[in-house]
C-alpha cells in the first residue's frame, strides 16, 4: 500500500519497488557504458529499465525514454580526455545533441516543462552560499591535487605542453563542467525528481554523473571525491533552484583542477598547491 508524499508542491505516491528498479536499471546502465566500457551490456539494461516502466507506469517510461535518449547519445564517442580539433568538435556536437534530444522531446513532443534551466531567479546568494562556495575553494584546493598528482590520475588527460594546449583545456574544462549540470542536474535529476522523493532521485543522478566522470578521467580513488560531488550538486540544486549558482559551484572546481592538471605538466606554472605530494 502506497502512502502520500509531498513532492514540487504536489501529492504523489511514494515509488514502488518496481518502479525504482526500473529507473535504477537505466542509471546503472551509465556503469556499463562509461565506466566498464561494455555497450552491449550498458543497451540491455536500458531496455529492461524500459520495459518494467512500460508494465508499471507509463509516465516514468516516458520520462526514462528521455534519460536512456542522452546517454545513447553520449555512448557513441569515447570520452576519454583529448584536446585534438577533431575531438573538441566531436564534444562539442555529441554533448550538445545529448542535451537537446531530451529537452526537444520533452517540450515539443510531450509538451511538458519538466527540463528547465533556471537562470533568473531574482534572488540574491545568501550567506550559505557563500559560504558554500569558500568550503569549496579551500577544500579543493587542499584535497584536488593529492588526488591529481599523488596517485597519478592527472595522466588520464594529455600533456599540456604550451600555449595552444593551456588554451584547450581551458576551454575543454570549463565547457564539459557547464555540460555536467545541463545534463545530469536540468535533466536526468529534474526527471528523476518528478517521480521518486529527492534522496532517491539523487541517489540515481549521481550514479550516471560518477560514471561519465570515470570515463573522462576521474579514475582509481577518484569516486571518493566525485560520488560527494555529484550528491552535493543535486542537493544545491534542490535548495538554490539555480542553475549559475551550481555552475559556479562546478566551474570554481573546475578551475582549481585546470591549474592542477597545467601545474602537473609544466611544474614551474601554477606552482601554488601547498598539498602537491610530488
Amino acid at each position: 500500500m502506497t502512502t502520500p508524499d509531498s513532492h514540487e508542491g504536489r501529492s504523489i505516491a511514494r515509488p514502488s519497488w518496481n518502479r525504482l528498479l526500473a529507473a535504477a536499471l537505466v542509471v546503472v546502465s551509465a556503469i556499463a557504458l562509461f565506466g566498464l566500457q561494455e555497450r552491449p551490456i550498458g543497451y540491455a539494461l536500458i531496455v529492461a529499465g524500459l520495459v518494467v516502466a512500460a508494465v508499471v507506469d507509463r509516465l516514468l517510461l516516458r520520462h526514462l525514454i528521455l534519460i536512456a535518449a542522452g546517454l545513447v547519445v553520449i555512448s557513441t564517442m569515447s570520452l576519454e580526455a583529448d584536446l585534438s580539433n577533431a575531438a573538441m568538435v566531436r564534444f562539442a556536437i555529441t554533448l550538445s545533441a545529448a542535451v537537446a534530444l531530451p529537452y526537444a522531446l520533452s517540450r515539443w513532443w510531450y509538451r511538458e516543462n519538466i527540463i528547465t534551466f533556471p537562470v533568473g531567479t531574482g534572488n540574491r546568494w545568501s550567506r550559505f552560499e557563500f559560504g558554500y562556495l569558500a568550503l569549496v575553494v579551500v577544500g579543493g584546493y587542499l584535497i584536488l591535487p593529492v588526488y591529481f598528482l599523488g596517485s597519478g590520475a592527472y595522466r588520464n588527460w594529455p600533456d599540456i605542453t604550451g600555449a595552444n594546449e593551456i588554451i584547450r583545456l581551458f576551454i575543454g574544462v570549463n565547457a564539459v563542467g557547464l555540460w555536467d549540470e545541463l545534463f545530469f542536474i536540468c535533466i536526468v535529476f529534474a526527471l528523476l525528481r518528478h517521480h521518486f522523493p529527492f534522496w532517491q532521485a539523487n541517489l540515481l543522478q549521481s550514479v550516471v554523473f560518477v560514471s561519465f566522470l570515470w570515463e573522462l578521467g576521474y579514475r582509481g580513488w577518484g569516486p571518493l571525491l566525485t560520488v560527494p560531488f555529484a550528491l552535493l550538486q543535486g542537493y544545491i540544486f534542490q535548495r538554490t533552484r539555480s542553475l549559475p549558482y551550481v555552475v559556479t559551484v562546478h566551474l570554481t572546481f573546475d578551475a582549481i583542477i585546470f591549474g592542477i592538471l597545467v601545474h602537473a605538466y609544466n611544474p614551474a606554472l601554477a606552482d601554488v598547491f601547498v598539498t602537491d605530494p610530488r
